[in-house]
């Protein structure tokens, strides 16, 4: 079997970062779900050989639509996607055939009964794990054991696999009539200065993969991940592509760069004249407590300085970023650059992310941040893909 023989569906699939990272591991995707337009226009552009429905997954025929596919039962090699799980436990607090998050896993689950896929892949946010006490995770892996796969989970942490970011997500990974082996889930390749805040224990076990002791390799860092980016003052726009002002300093930013012809989605928000004063008091890695309080906003002036110590930060060049949220709003996190007085533009979202500079975002400003924030790390879904990979040649 060749590469390029690996198959996949991405449900619920977004802007497509975990499409991304499986198609750079060597799969090959066949079609792919997503119910906001924009997102799936995103998709569209940078998988031009992938079929995208734009539709509510609900009145999706999946049966049909493996029929219109040309592919028989138990012939896709993997079943992807982010499905909302939380409610979907019978413990649930209001069950309720209202319960909007209960259908949409469900119809991840019909996708599977109707592909019979050899291998599947659900992501997640962590506190999947301490939803209701760990009984929405455990109906979840029920619900495949009743399909017959056998699933596992892990917690696996971004800036372990090269991520500049301090971002955690939950994989769910299950294999059509075999147990899950350990190896399915990719080995930590990178030391970060990164440590859980949630749940981290189910059934007793460990979730979260932590380095080996061996491990001696260093964490990419937010200089690592944009320095070679253009300049920018705060609110300028510039040409729609930008050349690139140096050569790329770091294994980082050559991959950043393969198949790019320029920098795209590289124009800087425009900052209030509050925010452009705040900012001045603010060292690299720094943060709110630097302000003075007369100019912090009113809610802020009496809190503790222990606390939203992430809050109008500015990045340190040589730590992570913080996790990218949907907006890169100072207001809710370290986004402020490091040397230049101005938040990060959606390129720099978007490295912070490992997406590659090829991939371009489509739709207004504030559409864009908001595919990039809710994306899978493209080099994360790699390196599970990678993994998924090795296990499906063995099982050949």
């Amino acid at each position: 079997m060749t590469k390029k023989d690996f198959k996949f569906i991405d449900l619920f699939a977004g802007a497509g970062g975990l499409s991304e990272g499986l198609s750079e591991a060597g799969f090959h995707g066949l079609f792919a779900s997503e119910i906001v337009n924009e997102y799936a226009q995103t998709y569209k552009l940078n998988h031009p050989s992938t079929n995208v429905v734009t539709a509510d997954i609900r009145t999706l025929d999946a049966e049909q639509i493996r029929q219109q596919l040309g592919i028989e039962r138990e012939e896709l090699d993997l079943l992807a996607g982010g499905p909302p799980c939380q409610g979907f436990s019978i413990n649930a607090p209001i069950r309720s055939v209202l319960d909007e998050r209960n259908h949409l896993f469900k119809e991840y689950l019909r996708f599977v009964d109707a592909f019979a896929p050899r291998a599947i892949l659900i992501e997640n946010v962590p506190g999947l794990v301490s939803f209701e006490n760990g009984a929405t995770l455990h109906a979840i892996l029920n619900a495949l054991a009743d399909l017959g796969y056998g699933a596992d989970v892990r917690i696996l942490g971004a800036a372990y696999y090269g991520v500049p970011q301090m971002r955690w997500r939950t994989f769910i990974l299950g294999l059509r009539g075999k147990n899950l082996p350990t190896a399915a889930f990719p080995e930590p390749i990178y030391h970060a200065p990164i440590r859980p805040n949630f749940t981290a224990m189910f059934n007793g076990q460990p979730l979260v993969k932590l380095p080996s002791p061996e491990t001696n390799a260093k964490f990419t860092t937010v200089e690592d991940a944009i320095c070679d980016l253009p300049p920018l003052k705060n609110g300028e726009q510039g040409g729609k592509i930008k050349d690139y002002p140096i050569e790329p300093s770091c294994d980082y930013q050559r991959r950043a760069r393969l198949g790019s012809t320029g920098v795209i989605n590289h124009e800087a928000p425009r900052l209030s004249q509050i925010n452009i004063e705040r900012l001045r008091y603010i060292e690299p890695g720094g943060n709110w407590t630097s302000i003075p309080d007369k100019l912090l906003p009113k809610g802020m002036q009496r809190a503790r300085k222990s606390d939203h110590t992430k809050r109008y930060g500015r990045v340190a060049p040589d730590g992570l970023a913080s996790t990218i949220l949907t907006k890169c709003d100072p207001h809710w996190g370290a986004y402020f650059h490091y040397s230049q007085d101005r938040s990060f533009t959606v390129r720099e979202a978007a490295r912070f992310q490992s997406f590659p500079d090829h991939f371009i975002f489509t739709g207004k400003q504030a559409q864009q941040f908001a595919q990039v924030g809710n994306a899978v790390p493209p080099l994360l879904a790699n390196a599970v893909g990678l993994a998924i990979k090795s296990v499906l040649e063995e099982g050949e």
